[in-house]
């Protein structure tokens, strides 16, 4: 592999009330110059806030210079839903979906025509050629039971036309390394993007990183202690790791990177800036 330009996409959340919508305005606005391959929107859990996400992904592709990418899950969805979102998509001619299952809520969320995000990716692709993007998870799903499980449904992720994939957030980067290498070995060969999650919030990740069976290495819940009431401090801790989580990822040839930026583009922008991802695209 030889080392190539250096190229980001962000992730956002559709806002819920009025001063969230400025804020997200802000920091969309900030982010845009660095020239990032798309920007993506996601939903809520269970799709709570679909028609949110659909609004904010046609503001950014009316409003900004930006591609945008839809987050669309399907637990307990119809397929007659599913069509009628695909067409809006398509014919407002945002092309790019990130495919996913979705988590369910209750044991309601179960009921629709779609049970896994296979079923959702072959559905979309024989409507329309959309680009697919999907998840994969270095740590392994908290829903599989092996990581060959987990190689096996991307590898069918990949057979029904998904084009590339975006990583639950890590912080072993050896832990994304292996599971690439695994995928290599496996004949999967789309892009496999690492999700980066700047720490803003150590309690709160470490609540979420348990959740989706990602560890938390106990250095770096070290390195948050006694800053709960010091955000500042915190900011520059969290630029500091993700800085050298990215720069150990660089050294093995990873050369895009997808930010989950909470809706702050502070964090994110100041690494960027770091790792010489600028205005225009100039690295």
């Amino acid at each position: 592999m030889t080392q190539k330009r250096k190229s980001v996409s962000f992730e956002f959340f559709p806002p819920k009330d009025e001063d969230s919508i400025v804020s997200l305005w802000t920091n969309i606005k900030r982010l845009e110059p660095l020239n990032p391959k798309f920007i993506s929107v996601t939903y809520g859990a269970g799709g709570s806030t679909r028609s949110n996400t659909h609004n904010l992904v046609r503001e950014i592709k009316n409003k900004t210079s930006l591609t945008p990418a839809a987050h669309l899950t399907c637990i307990g969805t119809s397929k007659y839903e599913i069509e009628k979102i695909a067409e809006d998509y398509w014919s407002y001619g945002i092309k790019h979906i990130v495919a996913l299952r979705g988590d369910k809520r209750n044991e309601d969320d179960g009921v629709g025509d779609f049970n896994y995000a296979t079923d959702l990716i072959k559905f979309l692709k024989d409507k329309f050629d959309f680009e697919i993007t999907v998840s994969a998870y270095p740590e392994m799903h908290p829903d599989s039971t092996s990581m060959n499980q987990e190689y096996d449904v991307l590898k069918r992720k990949i057979d029904l036309g998904a084009s590339k994939a975006i990583t639950q957030f890590f912080f072993d980067v050896n832990c994304y390394f292996d599971y690439v290498d695994g995928a290599i070995k496996r004949g999967i060969n789309i892009p496999i993007i690492p999700g980066i999650l700047p720490v803003t919030n150590c309690k709160r990740t470490l609540a979420f990183a348990n959740k989706m069976n990602c560890k938390m290495p106990k250095s770096l819940i070290e390195m948050f202690e006694g800053l709960d009431s010091d955000p500042e401090t915190r900011k520059l801790v969290a630029t500091t790791v993700v800085h050298d989580q990215c720069k150990k990822l660089i050294k093995g040839k990873v050369s895009d990177f997808h930010f989950y930026t909470l809706n702050r583009a502070d964090l994110s922008f100041a690494i960027c800036h770091i790792l010489g991802i600028r205005s225009l695209g100039k690295n």
